[in-house]
């Protein structure tokens, strides 16, 4: 595994480069890490892919943006293609969740010549600024003055059992203690929500690479509806769509068979 550094657009963008193969890009979700896309799992290292991933401005080891409103799609995406270039990589298989799988979208339509294939895990929307700023306000306020805490007493209680509570906030303490700089991720959290990672549910009609879309019947993560993912299945042409049968835990959280899963949808690609 190969340790970078990426400078771009003020910011330095940590990462890990692994493996040999074709390339797949990774992006994980908004106040996430690199680590939340395949949970640590290193089946795609193993089944021959090379592997890049970092962590987004302002998130995990990289360094906050100049300026707090400098987290939007448009910069989500030129990080991505510098990450791309400095890699030397002219076409890669992007692989994103939530947030990343916003930007995955946005970098397909963009710069259709860069993603060979795209896995969108978990979209959490159909690419319009969201309709609840207030919410990630409080999200950022509670980031910002109680650190960890702040942020899980400010996302609540989204109404599941006591067990099922805790859990949730056990994985978020462990989340948000990854990030070096915890103000910029609350600055993220207040920018990026607030723009278009495409122009609108139509834009994904025109992603013309290959596409596997994952979602999730967790009832413990409302923030992924099961229904978005379906719409963007239907939406991106031949587009693939997979999820847990009812019986099973998520997909989308078990990296080793998520990373199968993908696995077996890339080698299915052409070149």
């Amino acid at each position: 595994m190969t340790a970078f550094e990426v400078r771009e657009g003020g910011v330095t963008l940590h990462g890990d480069d692994d493996g040999d193969g074709p390339p797949v890009l990774l992006l994980h979700g908004l106040s996430a890490t690199r680590r939340y896309v395949l949970h640590g799992s290193n089946a795609l290292q193993r089944d021959g892919f090379r592997v890049i991933a970092y962590d987004s401005r302002g998130h995990g080891q990289s360094t906050p943006a100049a300026s707090p409103t400098d987290y939007h799609y448009d910069q989500l995406v030129a990080d991505a293609v510098a990450v791309l270039d400095d890699r030397g990589v002219d076409r890669a298989a992007v692989i994103g969740m939530s947030m990343g799988a916003a930007v995955g979208a946005a970098l397909a339509l963009s710069h259709p010549h860069r993603v060979c294939a795209l896995v969108a895990i978990t979209p959490a929307h159909l690419g319009t600024p969201t309709r609840d700023p207030d919410r990630w306000a409080r999200l950022a306020e509670g980031l910002e003055t109680g650190g960890p805490e702040g942020f899980v007493q400010a996302y609540g209680d989204p109404g599941v059992d006591h067990k099922s509570l805790e859990l949730i906030r056990t994985v978020m303490r462990q989340r948000m203690a990854r990030h070096e700089n915890p103000l910029a991720v609350a600055h993220a959290l207040r920018a990026t929500p607030m723009g278009a990672a495409f122009d609108g549910e139509q834009a994904l009609a025109d992603v013309a690479c290959p596409t596997l879309v994952i979602g999730s019947r967790d009832r413990l993560d409302p923030e992924h509806p099961l229904l978005i993912a379906e719409r963007w299945a239907e939406l991106i042409p031949g587009a693939t769509f997979m999820v847990e049968d009812a019986s099973q835990s998520p997909l989308a959280w078990r990296g080793g068979s998520l990373s199968r899963e993908i696995a077996a949808f890339l080698v299915t690609l052409p070149g």
